[in-house]
């Protein structure tokens, strides 16, 4: 498979840096071809503005998102851009690397979201969720955080991780975007105990020589919503 490493973390001999490593050599060694975008040594631009068009179809006013439209169109997206979408038109399977940072994604990860998941590319009114743009795709995350599994359940300090936390990245940029999401990869606090450490190392190693038997993320269908975007009721529980 093509598989792409989306990275996002300052310090390179992290843990997140650590996944990222074992998650290129191991993929190689299996015969895959691997690309990784890491976003802080590329000095990514996290904020989306004219800069990020080497045309305007409107010069006078921005609309960032019918901006990016014309760019599709006629292929003037700002090379940073360009070369990042030309990944995923190339990747079968999208691995995001990343801190859980208040709840999200680290802002260099956002801004890429904001800037390379283009209307027009992944997504419109036509486009989305299952219909998406990178639809055919597989992905998850695999991330650290700063607090213990159980402050992430349902009735935990920090909300349920699953249902609450990673929601809006699971359903509302990947799934959105077209690709499958399948079940994350957490290591919880992994700052705090060494052993614990080489424990995430040897569960993402078979993750990563497992890749296709990840279960993906039951998510609707564009299909089972009506024009309202209301889910139809023979889908509801």
């Amino acid at each position: 498979m093509n598989i792409l490493i989306i990275y996002a973390h300052p310090e390179p001999k992290s843990f997140n840096g650590a996944l990222k490593d074992l998650a290129v050599s191991e993929l190689t060694s299996l015969g895959h071809q691997v690309k990784v975008s890491d976003l802080y040594s590329m000095n990514f631009k996290a904020v989306a503005d004219s800069e990020d068009f080497i045309e305007r179809e409107n010069k006078e006013f921005l609309k960032y998102a019918v901006e990016q439209k014309n760019a599709v169109k006629t292929d003037s997206f700002s090379k940073d851009i360009q070369e990042e979408q030309e990944k995923l038109v190339w990747a079968d399977f999208v691995i995001f690397q990343f801190p859980l940072w208040w709840y999200s994604v680290p802002a260099i990860l956002k801004g890429w979201f904001d800037r390379v998941f283009a209307s027009g590319f992944v997504y419109s009114r036509d486009m989305r969720y299952d219909t998406g743009g990178l639809k055919g795709r597989k992905a998850f995350v695999s991330i650290t955080t700063g607090s213990p599994k159980e402050a992430y359940t349902p009735y935990g300090m920090d909300g349920d991780i699953y249902e609450k936390i990673l929601y809006h990245i699971n359903h509302g940029m990947l799934y959105f975007a077209g690709l499958d999401p399948v079940e994350p990869f957490i290591a919880w606090t992994p700052s705090h105990d060494e052993e614990e450490r080489k424990r995430y190392l040897e569960e993402y190693k078979w993750r990563l020589h497992h890749l296709l038997e990840i279960h993906s993320i039951p998510y609707h269908p564009h299909s089972h919503y009506d024009e309202k975007h209301q889910l139809k009721n023979e889908y509801r529980k």
